[in-house]
């Protein structure tokens, strides 16, 4: 896992420097990108004529785990297929990528069940095929499935219900994921582009609730934030799959900052610029040399923790995004050297499956309180690694500005 580094780019974060560590060589990321087609491509050539999606590896496997179109997981493959399809413009990838959209389309149906998870299952599949297309059809499973996902939307919280399940399972009687940031995507859309209006204000309260109550003063998140449901006051901070309710699980930090970045991107709230800021520099400061987070920041087995490349590819993805947005030069810089050194980190050997599997990456970790996906291969991590890998291509390095 050792490499040799030629030069350190510093960077201050809340008062402090951390370096950010530059290979000797420029970052290829069209060397990526053909890396991540190919092993695309073998994905395709075991998984036949189905709508199953695959989701993980454990370590020792070299297949895939499939899953049907309700995991919460399963738009992540078709979302992968586009990319991968945005970068190639190989028709038979559109044609899969086609196919494997097609497959959750009855998600959007406001008669079926589903929770706050339709936003990562419809959006990153439909919402890139429609941005890759411009096809109507998409289109309108993506508003119908804002419609829907709108309907978990308390007015006297002013939060969408994340886990229904958990009301009585674990007596939370208005619980909200950090995650969900995430699926508010989708609404900030649909009330651009053909839906309602009402989708827009439902995204812009939760996402002002989540501020407020859902982080610690540091800026590190709560997993989990849980209202009453008469007044809608904030209860308590807890963890589902983080070390405890007190810490600071990596994968949920690295979902509030993209959160928060697309909703400065959505609303021009500079209040969410600067909170996705904070959000962000408390994550970088506690990174460890190579830049990967351990599962958890504060599991008590450090170094000797597994860690989470799915954080680090949904952090880098995000940091990219918010370059692009920030009002400064320097912090322009900043993230953009920040995202830049995760992807370098991620695009190594230490990480990427290579020959041995059909996945990107290798060291994610799922649920690890629950003993589940933990160094494994995760569809979401191969996700957002190819998102960060696209984004990168196509935004502009920030030139140096005084």
């Amino acid at each position: 896992m050792t490499k040799k580094f030629s030069y350190l780019v510093l960077c201050v974060l809340g008062g402090m420097a951390i370096s950010f560590i530059r290979p000797a060589r420029s970052f290829n990321v069209n060397k990526q990108l053909s890396y991540t087609d190919r092993q695309v491509k073998r994905t395709l050539a075991k998984l036949g004529d189905t709508c199953l999606m695959p989701r993980s590896m454990n370590a020792d496997q070299t297949s895939w785990h499939k899953v049907n179109k309700h995991d919460w997981t399963s738009g992540f493959w078709p979302g992968i297929l586009w990319y991968d399809y945005e970068y190639t413009k190989d028709e038979k990838i559109r044609q899969q990528a086609v196919r494997y959209t097609d497959c959750l389309e009855s998600l959007s149906d406001p008669k079926t069940g589903g929770d706050h998870d339709l936003g990562f299952q419809l959006f990153c599949s439909y919402g890139n095929a429609y941005r890759l297309t411009g096809d109507e059809r998409y289109k309108k499973i993506i508003i119908s499935g804002a419609d829907k996902l709108a309907k978990l939307y308390n007015p006297k919280v002013g939060t969408i219900l994340s886990w229904p399940v958990m009301v009585k399972k674990m007596g939370w009687p208005h619980n909200t994921i950090i995650d969900n940031m995430m699926n508010i995507e989708m609404l900030f859309w649909a009330s651009k582009n053909g839906g309602d209006k009402k989708l827009y204000d439902i995204a812009l309260a939760h996402a002002k609730k989540t501020m407020q109550y859902q982080f610690r003063a540091d800026g590190s998140s709560y997993h989990v934030a849980v209202y009453d449901t008469a007044d809608g006051r904030f209860i308590k901070g807890v963890t589902n799959q983080g070390y405890g309710d007190h810490t600071m699980w990596a994968r949920g930090q690295a979902w509030g900052i993209y959160g928060f970045t697309m909703s400065y991107r959505e609303t021009k709230d500079t209040s969410f610029l600067r909170f996705a800021e904070k959000i962000s520099d408390i994550f970088l400061l506690r990174l460890p040399s190579d830049k990967i987070p351990y599962w958890d920041f504060d599991a008590p087995k450090i170094p000797a923790e597994p860690r989470d490349a799915s954080a680090a590819a949904i952090a880098a993805s995000a940091l990219l995004e918010l370059s692009t947005l920030e009002d400064k030069p320097v912090l322009r810089q900043k993230y953009w050297a920040a995202a830049t050194a995760l992807l370098e980190s991620l695009s190594t050997d230490a990480y990427q499956a290579g020959k041995d599997k059909p996945a990107f990456l290798k060291h994610c970790t799922g649920n690890l309180p629950s003993g589940y996906e933990i160094d494994a291969s995760i569809n979401y991590g191969d996700y957002y690694y190819i998102e960060a890998l696209t984004r990168y291509k196509k935004y502009k390095k920030p030139a140096n500005e005084n």
